[in-house]
């Protein structure tokens, strides 16, 4: 039996009308009560802290209000201004170090790798592990006078190092307890990210005759342009706030050589029980981090957005 023109035309326009606003209603409150839970913990754990840290940061230790009181002295504090400067020191180190050792291990992975899941697996290994327990281990190894580390270079006949003691050492040796978790860490995304890019590019160009390096170069870096961007915001705000292995291993010294900010902030906190000045302090290292990631996402847009 034929249907009729205004049959069709009446069930095309009964499709597209518009959703009764009890409909619409319906579907806003869904959409709430899924997302309540996010937005409350997020308000409490989160926009809550932060607005009792800026609270905090203006008044005294008698609760009085001073102003820009604490920042000014901040600001002015050998103590702050040697843990800012040890503080951006080993983020300048730990960061090339970390990005570079990463994503060498990530063409690792993608290319050379005979089992690359078991080889991911292995990776991932000093990640499962939380930061406080390598940080033990790595001071276990790092003792000066039975450590492991010292024992395996007197196997092979190489003085014994300080380690952690040595105001020359102490630094690199937060590099490399740091990297031994970061490293794997954002291996994971690069891995990832190698594992996007189209092999029928990669087959075009080595038909060309591009050799790895010009591949490499020309082709896989540029097109995980976002990964890399992603390590290298994701990694900076880390070691920033990097506490753990200070706090446990070397209490900002020898000679204040791994005093960073965050370490600075709890003896502050919880050693001299200036919470409006630790307050300050952490308000002041926000806007660091927010300042310096804000930089990386300038100096990593395409050159036709940066105008």
């Amino acid at each position: 039996m034929p249907v009729s023109n205004e049959a069709v035309s009446g069930r095309t326009k009964h499709s597209s009308a518009p959703r009764s606003p009890s409909k619409v209603t319906q579907n806003l409150l869904a959409a709430i009560l899924f997302l309540a839970p996010a937005i409350l913990l997020m308000f409490l754990f989160r926009l809550v802290p932060i607005a009792t840290v800026a609270w905090d940061s203006f008044r005294s230790s008698a609760g009085q209000w001073v102003g820009l009181e604490n920042f000014v002295f901040l600001l002015g504090s050998p103590s702050f201004r040697d843990s800012l400067s040890a503080t951006l020191i080993f983020n300048l180190i730990v960061n090339p170090i970390q990005i570079a050792l990463a994503f060498l291990l990530a063409l690792a992975i993608v290319d050379g790798a005979r089992r690359p899941g078991l080889w991911q697996s292995l990776n991932l290994m000093p990640v499962a592990v939380p930061l406080a327990v390598s940080a033990i281990v790595w001071g276990v190894a790092m003792r000066p006078d039975s450590g492991i580390l010292n024992s395996l270079l007197a196997a092979v006949g190489l003085p014994n190092q300080a380690w952690l003691t040595s105001p020359e050492q102490a630094l690199w040796s937060i590099v490399l307890i740091a990297s031994w978790v970061g490293v794997g860490y954002w291996a994971l995304f690069l891995v990832a990210g190698l594992h996007q890019v189209d092999h029928s590019l990669l087959e075009a160009a080595k038909i060309d005759g591009a050799g790895y390096l010009r591949t490499l170069f020309s082709i896989r870096i540029p097109l995980i342009r976002g990964t890399l961007g992603f390590v290298l915001v994701a990694d900076t705000v880390v070691n920033l706030l990097l506490f753990a292995p200070v706090q446990m291993l070397t209490r900002g010294g020898p000679e204040g050589s791994t005093s960073f900010v965050m370490f600075d902030i709890y003896r502050n906190a919880f050693v001299f029980r200036d919470l409006p000045l630790a307050a300050a302090e952490t308000f002041l290292l926000v806007l660091i981090v927010t300042a310096i990631v804000a930089l990386q996402f300038r100096f990593m847009k395409p050159e036709g957005a940066k105008k």
